[in-house]
């Protein structure tokens, strides 16, 4: 019974958690823009996800390594720390957008100013990671979090063309006007494709299941919560782009910021449909900035050999402890220059596809090394998934950086 709720837990944690400001953003505007051709996108991607969401989590079970040590085993101490600066940078960009995120959403529900909710947002989240043991962190949020499932019921009240969205999981570019407009349709592939692979997944989920004090004796559990909680997590995704297709598109908006986008569940649900959509916001980017500080101190603390972890007293972890903090105050200054946290989320989407080679690479050399894993080697699907998705996040991070340029963020 209690291997039975962990899983069932699990599962809805992982859904939960599968949404942050980044996807939404692009989701919905992928929607808006390209309609329903991009669905096929968001199917690669939790394909790609589960395959090293699974992986890291059976690596962090059968050798109890975080990813971290193993990059700087496997890629050398000058590579390594490479990118674990690259992937700091990241994660703190990603943490200041969420952080926005959150400032924006308190300020589409009660009013005022949004600088005053950016350090509100601040003090909440340092309070919650300092009291709330990370089960309790991951549980409050990523079941909140679930709230954004109004989204998927709202499609229902849309104009939804059923023979489209089949059609738009077939890999296939659509008919386009200009040149310019092939190059969008592209950036928003490598936009969305990062977005749902995001790097600090992969080392926050490792590191979860090292908190939870996993072994090989796991590996059934990580395997179901990988494919059910991330599948499920990728319905909420596909919500999303349907969202942007049959509401916003026939309206040509293409919402910028949350409280925008809460108007597809408003307009089809109510009062409650906004309510929900908000406070389900609210979680997910919530639960998203704690997960990209503690990553940061994550990573720090295992490239480097210091002690960590949540279920340590902070006096026992101090740097671990410290990295955190730090990492939310850097990220609150960003946000306080006045910088648009949706310009943040940008430039950290397309940033996170960069490095998505240099921390996948890694892992499935560990993956598939015998010595490492015993018995619990990657098999035959795992490698040729394996490959396959490091060969195609190489290729896209080549023309990320050159697309977020050539089409100015995707605005053409």
């Amino acid at each position: 019974m209690k291997k039975a709720l962990e899983i069932f837990l699990g599962i809805l944690t992982a859904m939960g958690g599968f949404v942050e400001i980044g996807e939404l953003v692009f989701t919905v505007d992928a929607g808006a823009k390209f309609g329903y051709s991009l669905l096929w996108i968001v199917a690669l991607g939790t394909i790609g996800i589960i395959t090293y969401g699974e992986m890291s989590g059976r690596i962090a079970a059968v050798t109890e390594m975080p990813v971290f040590f193993l990059i700087r085993q496997r890629a050398g101490y000058a590579a390594g720390l490479a990118t674990l600066l690259a992937a700091l940078g990241v994660s703190l960009l990603t943490c200041a957008a969420e952080i926005g995120g959150v400032a924006l959403l308190l300020k589409t529900l009660l009013g005022g100013n949004y600088f005053i909710y950016v350090v509100l947002a601040l003090v909440f989240l340092l309070l919650v990671v300092w009291f709330l043991s990370f089960q309790a962190i991951e549980r409050v949020f990523g079941l909140l979090g679930l709230m954004m499932i109004v989204f998927v019921v709202a499609v229902f009240y849309f104009n939804v063309d059923w023979a489209q969205v089949g059609a738009g999981f077939i890999p296939n570019v659509p008919q386009l006007d200009t040149s310019k407009d092939y190059l969008v349709y592209a950036y928003f592939a490598v936009a969305l494709l990062s977005s749902i692979m995001l790097p600090y997944e992969t080392y926050f989920y490792a590191a979860g299941a090292l908190e939870d004090g996993w072994n090989a004796s796991d590996i059934t559990l990580n395997r179901i919560i990988v494919i059910i909680g991330f599948t499920f997590g990728s319905v909420l995704a596909i919500a999303l782009v349907l969202t942007g297709a049959s509401f916003f598109k026939p309206l040509m908006i293409e919402p910028q910021l949350p409280g925008g986008v809460a108007l597809a569940p408003a307009f089809a649900l109510g009062k409650w449909g906004l309510i929900a959509a908000l406070v389900g916001m609210f979680f997910a980017f919530g639960g998203a900035a704690i997960e990209n500080a503690l990553s940061g101190a994550y990573n720090l603390s295992h490239f480097f050999g210091w002690t960590w972890g949540k279920f340590r007293p902070p006096k026992d972890a101090p740097r671990f402890n410290l990295s955190w903090i730090v990492i939310f105050l850097l990220a609150t200054v960003i946000i306080l220059t006045g910088v648009d946290p949706v310009e943040v989320v940008e430039y950290s989407i397309i940033f996170a596809v960069v490095i998505l080679p240099f921390t996948y690479f890694p892992m499935l050399l560990v993956a598939q090394d015998p010595k490492e894993m015993g018995p619990f080697v990657n098999g035959k699907l795992a490698n040729i998934l394996g490959w396959i998705f490091l060969i195609l996040v190489s290729m896209v991070a080549l023309a990320a950086i050159p697309l977020l340029i050539i089409t100015n963020g995707g605005k053409g």
